[in-house]
């Protein structure tokens, strides 16, 4: 099979979706439903790559055995023509290296690697962490600098020290701090992703490679085009992009969380991925209304309308 081609400014492509894990109604991972999803993602909202298994995608919740059958259903699926990226991170080295090379066995062309959560490293142990998982196999690397959600942050001598090493080529940030990675970006070669969709178009003003996005199971075609835009010179085009977009990202991201509320906006779009395991749970009908009214008014056309 052949393997998409990165750039050395944007080593998985620039627009990519943090990819839903569809579930049967017994609770089951629905591998061909992940496969005809992946189709969707690729062929009609214009993904050139997806992270399967992230945290959109409810990894706590699913075992070894599960992601590493699903990272091989979608590189089957959409490997050809689209980076396939494996999250691997847990608050566990070894337990993350372990992943990472079940990834590889399973054909991912990268992968994600959360911080240490919960248990809090010092950055010493986040820098071994990270290095641990880039040696245990042959594939390129993103880092994934998330505090809101692992307490700490990947500081910028972490960074810089990480940027030495062959297989780390990328940060999905979402913490926003621009300064700081300004100066990461002057002192390395890492490609930065924006993490955080209400922030996509200030990332591309400092120069991230792309989006690693949650709107983009629906809206993945609009940020293609506004990621195109930008990088023509045409700044107003992808300002408009952006601002249109403003209520689906309060839709997706502000009511119950992106796993739920992007399960939900598939149903509205056509598109099925089935309920969630938990802790968490099924949008709420009145959720589900306000969302509706918010992918209209972002122009996305939705069943019934």
């Amino acid at each position: 099979m052949a393997s998409p081609t990165g750039t050395s400014d944007a080593p998985f492509g620039r627009m990519l979706t943090a990819m839903v894990t569809p579930f049967t109604v017994d609770g089951a991972v629905d591998y061909d439903a992940a496969q005809r999803l992946a189709g969707f993602l690729v062929d009609e909202q214009r993904n050139d790559g997806l992270v399967v298994s992230g945290t959109t995608g409810e990894s706590p919740t699913t075992s070894d055995e599960e992601k590493e059958l699903l990272v091989r259903a979608v590189v089957e699926a959409v490997g050809d023509r689209a980076f396939v990226i494996a999250g691997v991170g847990t608050y566990d080295t070894a337990h993350s290296v372990k992943a990472a090379k079940a990834a590889e066995r399973a054909g991912a062309h990268g992968l994600l690697a959360v911080t240490p959560y919960y248990s809090r490293p010092p950055q010493e142990g986040v820098y071994r962490h990270f290095a641990a998982i880039a040696d245990a196999t042959e594939l390129p690397v993103m880092l994934y600098d998330i505090p809101g959600r692992s307490v700490i942050p990947i500081a910028r001598e972490t960074l810089i020290r990480l940027a030495q090493h062959p297989r780390i080529v990328a940060v999905k940030d979402a913490k926003a701090d621009f300064h700081t990675t300004s100066e990461v970006m002057l002192a390395t070669d890492l490609a930065f992703y924006s993490g955080d969709d209400a922030v996509n178009l200030p990332w591309l003003s400092i120069g991230a490679a792309g989006f690693v996005s949650v709107i983009g199971h629906v809206a993945g075609a609009d940020l293609a085009e506004m990621i195109k835009r930008y990088r023509q010179g045409d700044v107003a085009g992808a300002r408009e992009i952006h601002l249109r977009l403003t209520p689906v990202i309060s839709g997706i991201m502000n009511q119950a969380g992106g796993a739920i509320m992007a399960k939900a906006a598939l149903r509205l779009v056509g598109q099925e991925a089935g309920p969630s395991r938990l802790p968490l749970v099924e949008a709420t009908p009145e959720q589900i209304a306000l969302l509706r009214a918010d992918l209209v008014a972002g122009g996305l056309k939705v069943i019934g309308d």
